[in-house]
C-alpha cells in the first residue's frame, strides 16, 4: 500500500464474481426470452404479438450461451482495484472501461454491502462514499472476508478508526 498506480490497478476481484456476473446476463437473457415468448403465445394480449416472435426469441437465446460464457470471463480480466497510501483506485466497464480514483483525504464513510445471491457466492461490495458529486466508488467481486480486510483498511488509513 505504498505506491501510486503508474498501470492499471493491481488487484482482480475474486474469482467467485465470474459466477455473479454469469447469473446477471443469464436472468436478464432469461427476461428477455420470456418475454417474446409470452408474446408470441398470447398474441391477443398485447398489441404485438404472433408466432414470428419465436425466430427472435430463439436468436437471443442463441446469441445469450456465448455471451453468457464468454463475456464475464473478459470483464474479470479488464476490472482491478487496489488501495494505496494516497487513494483508492477501481477500474471497471464491460466494453468501455472506467478508472475511478478516490483520494483517501476526501473518503466520508466505508460500508461492506452483501445481497442474498452474492452471499451464496461469497462475495461482497465495499462502497466507498467521498466528497464529490461524481458519486461513490465501488469495488463490487471481493470475498467477504476480504471486502471486511478492505474496508478496514480504508478505514485505518483514512484515520477515520482512531
Amino acid at each position: 500500500m505504498t505506491r501510486e498506480p503508474s498501470g492499471p490497478p493491481r488487484n482482480r476481484f475474486d474469482r467467485p464474481v465470474v459466477g455473479w456476473w454469469r447469473a446477471r446476463l443469464a436472468l436478464l437473457f432469461a427476461a428477455a426470452i420470456a418475454i417474446l415468448v409470452l408474446h408470441a403465445v398470447v398474441p391477443g394480449l398485447f398489441k404485438v404479438g404472433g408466432h414470428w416472435l419465436f425466430v427472435p426469441a430463439a436468436v437471443v437465446a442463441v446469441l445469450s450461451v456465448p455471451t453468457v460464457l464468454l463475456l464475464p470471463e473478459w470483464w474479470f480480466e479488464v476490472h482491478r482495484w487496489e488501495v494505496t497510501d494516497a487513494a483508492v483506485y477501481v477500474r471497471t466497464g464491460y466494453f468501455w472501461q472506467r478508472s475511478k480514483m478516490a483520494p483517501l483525504s476526501r473518503i466520508q464513510s466505508v460500508d461492506t454491502v452483501r445481497g442474498p445471491l452474492r452471499k451464496r457466492l461469497g462475495l461482497a461490495t465495499v462502497t466507498v462514499t467521498t466528497a464529490s458529486v461524481k458519486g461513490s466508488l465501488k469495488i463490487e467481486g471481493l470475498g467477504e472476508e476480504r471486502a471486511t480486510a478492505v474496508a478496514e483498511q480504508i478505514t485505518r488509513a483514512t484515520g477515520a478508526g482512531s
